[in-house]
């Protein structure tokens, strides 16, 4: 046993479960936790990268922190008479006391300075038993579910309810305002033309009167000859009247 595996904890500490049916992406947790007082970086493999997905697959574990990893296994065809040959390893070095680059770090490394933890993969399908019991299990917990959901969601709605009524209320505000503005629009409009009605009428009103006086004085105007000549005749008939006499 190296000296990073008594200070380095693997939970699990030897095998890695994955549980069937493998229909579908299969997901297991593997956590190192780090109880020393130096930072430890690891680094996780498999002998079959093309099955698995790891995330995180590499890092730097502080002192007394744990580090969660998940361990994807990808659909496959399970058949129960062949056996896993699929390995993972923790790779592990202690950090040193400043690190910037952690592949030069991992590529620059001594040999003697790696430690290692190993882990056998096993998959575990249920039997139909298991499966009865599950599948009770999870109509059970989907009944509870759509319960709450059905609680939560009458709230839910009186609130969406709520929420609805008072957009109507504000599109409505909307609107009136709207309309509002377009009246007071149209009464400034009605104002400013009753104001140019008024004076146009003003101005025919003016040009009514002073043709009015103009028509007045034609006829006195036409008259003026005529009477200059009614007495200049009186006057002609009066001095000829004297001169015959």
């Amino acid at each position: 046993m190296s000296k990073l595996e008594q200070v380095l904890i693997l939970e699990p500490s030897s095998d890695l479960r994955f549980r069937g049916p493998f229909t579908d992406v299969v997901t297991t947790s593997l956590k190192l936790r780090n109880p020393s007082d130096r930072r430890v970086c690891f680094k996780v493999k498999t002998t079959a990268p093309r099955r698995y997905c790891v995330r995180p697959n590499s890092g730097v574990i502080d002192p007394g922190a744990t580090v969660s990893i998940s361990v994807m296994l990808q659909p496959f065809d399970y058949d129960p008479n062949e056996k896993s040959k699929h390995k993972f390893m923790v790779q592990s070095i202690l950090a040193p006391a400043s690190v910037s680059d952690l592949e030069a770090m991992w590529k620059d490394a001594k040999p003697d300075e790696l430690m290692d933890s190993k882990l056998r993969c096993v998959f575990d399908m249920p039997s139909d038993s298991e499966k009865m019991s599950e599948l009770e299990s999870t109509k059970a917990s989907a009944l509870n579910a759509s319960r709450a959901d059905g609680t939560s969601g009458t709230r839910a709605g009186s609130l969406s309810m709520d929420d609805t009524e008072m957009r109507k209320l504000m599109e409505e505000s909307k609107r009136l305002q709207t309309q509002v503005g377009k009246l007071l629009d149209e009464n400034r409009q009605l104002k400013d033309e009753g104001l140019r009605m008024r004076k146009a009428n003003q101005f025919d009103s003016s040009v009514s009167k002073s043709s009015a006086a103009m028509l007045s004085k034609d006829p006195a105007s036409r008259s003026l000859p005529s009477l200059l000549v009614v007495i200049a005749a009186i006057f002609i008939g009066f001095f000829l009247g004297k001169f015959v006499l």
